[in-house]
């Protein structure tokens, strides 16, 4: 029996430098995910937003001669922005930065220091700025970060420290129970390999006379809370933990707590433990994805090789966007972009699969019957063609449960292939010429009309613009929520009903105007 309520949770994106495709990968998938859970008619809470503390935050914000706070106000809305124009249907964004949350990191704190989870201790190790991460000499490569590869300065300094050696043991023994908690298995193997090295404890303040911008710690006045301590906290206080105790109840454990593969250890690791300190239960699934890159290279601002989202946008659409970042790749593995590859597919899969698929069947509807639906016999739903597009509904699922979108829209469009040859085999054109065949023209063409109409329904949590065009056109509505497959598999669309062409779904490139 699958659960009637869903909290979906994004990484918050800091605000160092506006969204590129990276972001835009994660906040599709998981608006992919809540638009499906919901479409089952399971309530749904999809929360993301931006971390606005810390060291890379104070720098950059000195760089362009602003305050840090005034410099977050002024990119936390881009990414609201581009979430607008990418069609995400967030429930909630939390900035880092609002009072309550604010007051709930330092009530965790309180917490924790009162169970004897936090203590006092001096520290010297090697800092990465750009990380935010202190390391031990041992863990430096060459002398440099181990995760970015570069310069750490040696800085001793008195600071918290948050005991999550205590909880190692546990943290093996869970993993190993719940094998399924870390997604996908190889990630899961990741964290088990690395949790065979003892845990140090995490220093979780750091002091001001070095970074002042960031939540001041409860008991002391000369520390603020370590940015990545802070910002995980964030999936709590955005869902009401000590604020709504009746909303956090609805909704926790997280289901799905989706992040870049660069940030498992933090989440994986870090967030279960800070969570079994404070008695609250762990997530359900960590589900890690892959880098995109280019040209074999991990895209970064650094590299100066990121993507900007709003210009494929404007040359493409989103739905074409959307489609090919959940069909390039499997979530958890790296994706090669190209603008190369994301044309391919416009044209091969959306054009001329789904798009010539719809326009041949209005087309030839108005052709031959003034496009009105004509009246054919209930029979037409036992067809092969339509017994495929029925069992797609199953395909979608299971690959839905698996995480994997990239599988759910093969399936559909397995079948829009399908749809395609039976147009070939069945000749409309040539049915058209003798009128003995009219009631076999009309069967098949309300076949088509059924068939497109029932995988629009299903492409809803994937293509959601172009669904509902061919939704609308098709004069159906009431389809946003179907949770049993006997549902989806009932006629869709009304005899004597006059449906709209209406313009091309995906024009040819050469035609689409990109200005």
């Amino acid at each position: 029996m699958s659960r009637q309520t869903r909290y979906i949770t994004s990484p918050i994106y800091y605000v160092n430098a506006k969204p590129h495709i990276g972001h835009a990968y994660t906040n599709i998938l998981c608006d992919t995910f809540s638009r499906y859970y919901r479409f089952l008619g399971e309530k749904t809470f999809f929360i993301t937003g931006t971390d606005e503390h810390g060291a890379k935050m104070e720098k950059t914000a000195k760089e362009k001669n602003m305050d840090p706070k005034a410099y977050a106000d002024l990119i936390s809305p881009t990414f609201k922005e581009l979430w607008r124009l990418l069609g995400i249907r967030y429930d909630y964004f939390i900035r880092t930065t609002d009072d309550y949350h604010k007051q709930v990191v330092c009530n965790i704190l309180k917490r924790l220091e009162a169970k004897g989870d936090i203590y006092p201790s001096s520290y010297t190790g090697w800092y990465c700025v750009p990380c935010e991460t202190f390391w031990t000499k041992l863990q430096l490569i060459d002398g440099k970060c181990p995760e970015c590869r570069r310069e750490v300065q040696e800085l001793s300094e008195d600071n918290y420290f948050f005991r999550l050696s205590k909880y190692q043991d546990w943290l093996i023994q869970y993993i190993e129970d719940h094998p399924a908690f870390i997604r996908p298995d190889f990630r899961r193997n990741e964290i088990l390999s690395f949790l065979k090295q003892p845990l140090e404890d995490l220093c979780i303040t750091r002091s001001k006379k070095r970074l002042s911008w960031g939540i001041e710690y409860p008991n002391s006045k000369d520390h603020v809370v370590y940015v990545w301590f802070d910002a995980l906290i964030n999936y709590l206080s955005g869902i009401g933990y000590t604020t709504d105790e009746k909303k956090f109840e609805t909704y926790w454990p997280a289901d799905i707590q989706l992040i870049g593969k660069d940030i498992l250890r933090h989440h994986a690791i870090y967030w279960p433990i800070m969570l079994k300190a404070c008695d609250v239960e762990p997530p359900v699934v960590i589900l890690a994805h892959g880098w995109w890159t280019v040209s074999g290279a991990k895209m970064s601002k650094t590299a100066g090789n990121v993507v900007d989202p709003l210009e494929l946008v404007k040359i493409y659409g989103v739905d074409a966007f959307r489609y090919f970042l959940l069909r390039e790749v499997t979530v958890g593995h790296d994706g090669a972009f190209s603008e190369e590859l994301l044309k391919e597919r416009y044209t091969s899969d959306l054009a001329n699969d789904l798009g010539n698929l719809w326009f041949r069947f209005a087309s030839m509807l108005g052709k031959y019957f003034h496009g009105t639906i004509p009246k054919v016999p209930v029979k037409i739903m036992g067809s092969k063609l339509m017994q495929e597009t029925f069992l797609t509904w199953d395909r979608v699922r299971e690959s839905m449960e698996c995480y994997d979108p990239r599988e759910a829209l093969s399936a559909i469009f397995r079948v829009i292939t399908l749809a395609n040859q039976y147009v070939e085999e069945q000749k409309p054109w040539v049915l058209a010429k003798d009128k003995k065949q009219n009631e076999k023209l009309a069967q098949v063409l309300v076949i088509l009309g059924e068939c497109l109409a029932h995988l629009a329904v299903l492409l809803q949590s994937f293509l959601p613009d172009s669904s509902k065009k061919i939704l609308d056109r098709l004069k159906i509505t009431g389809m946003e929520i179907i949770p049993h497959k006997e549902d989806f598999e009932k006629r869709m669309i009304r005899t004597d009903t006059g449906i709209e062409r209406g313009e091309v779904l995906f024009p040819r490139l050469d035609e689409k105007k990109t200005d």
